[in-house]
């Protein structure tokens, strides 16, 4: 029985993450490496696919060693893509922003090659999660708290008197 639980447990565990992560990628806008062997921005990837209206979204790109630029128009400002041999970049989406799919697109600074990727953004706020753990309990939590830790006390100490047996011989 414990095995049984186990492997379910392990099986719901690896479809969460394997769903979780949708990575998608996608081919560049084509055309021959530049004169520098510059092919321009490829393998373009968003993490996730699907983002809320406010949320952000990680891009990355290879081949902008440069650094370059991603946009979409109308659904997130135009951010900075970082330098090296994969490139990133965190855009956070507007709160106006259309739902459906849309097209980001990703431009290297030393090179006019311009690669495209689809991605899907979702109506309505998503989890603001982050927070748990970071807040205390306050002083009303604390005060009912103590006050069922001390209940439960004088109950227990009330049971024991009641029960305890009687000292040498005394029936």
């Amino acid at each position: 029985m414990r095995a049984f639980r186990a492997l379910t447990v392990t099986a719901a565990a690896c479809a969460a993450i394997g769903l979780s992560i949708p990575f998608a990628s996608a081919n560049p806008a084509g055309g021959p490496p530049g004169p520098g062997g510059n092919g321009g921005p490829s393998n373009v990837t968003v993490n996730p696919y699907s983002v809320h209206q406010g949320s952000v979204m990680q891009v990355s790109a290879a081949g902008c060693g440069h650094g370059g630029v991603v946009f979409s128009q109308g659904q997130f400002p135009q951010t900075n893509l970082s330098a090296g041999s994969v490139g990133f970049a965190t855009v956070r989406i507007f709160n106006h922003a259309s739902p459906g799919h849309h097209t980001l697109s990703v431009k290297c600074h030393d090179n006019s090659l311009v690669a495209t990727h689809r991605f899907t953004i979702l109506e309505g706020n998503g989890a603001q999660g982050g927070i748990g753990g970071s807040f205390g309990p306050s002083a009303t939590e604390t005060a009912i708290g103590a006050g069922l830790v001390g209940a439960a006390a004088l109950g227990a100490g009330a049971h024991v008197m009641r029960r305890r047996r009687p000292i040498r011989g005394r029936v």
